[in-house]
């Protein structure tokens, strides 16, 4: 997933053509779940990637709106490329003050990777 593919997601998710206040922003935000550490990955599971993903989209701002819905989006989309869906239902209340708290720096990447977790449905590919 890149930097265009996000913004073509940002702009399915809101309907309409989305200003970018900073691309370098968006593509470090981009970049974030391929990060490694000495040689080693710094998110080595795929939800952990998708929380990077999720965080730095929805706290950085790269976008000049929805950026927290983007960030969402971006990171369901990464699941699902990766065989993981959606409950259904969705608890959409859950999803949202859940990523209020995403954005808001309340909580880390580990627990950002296991509350995503629970949105998934759980025939979903393994969770583990």
């Amino acid at each position: 997933m890149d930097a265009s593919d996000v913004l073509q997601i940002a702009e399915i998710t809101l309907g309409a053509r989305v200003g970018v206040r900073d691309w370098g922003l968006l593509q470090s935000a981009v970049a974030r779940p391929r990060a490694s550490v000495f040689g080693e990955d710094a998110y080595p599971t795929l939800f952990e990637k998708a929380a990077a993903l999720l965080h730095s989209i929805s706290s950085n701002h790269s976008f000049v709106d929805g950026n927290k819905r983007t960030g969402w989006a971006s990171a369901i989309v990464f699941l699902d490329i990766n065989g993981y869906a959606l409950r259904d239902p969705l608890d959409e209340d859950a999803a949202e003050k859940f990523v209020l708290a995403v954005a808001q720096s309340q909580l880390n990447t580990p627990e950002i990777a296991a509350r995503i977790q629970t949105f998934v449905a759980s025939e979903s590919g393994d969770l583990d």
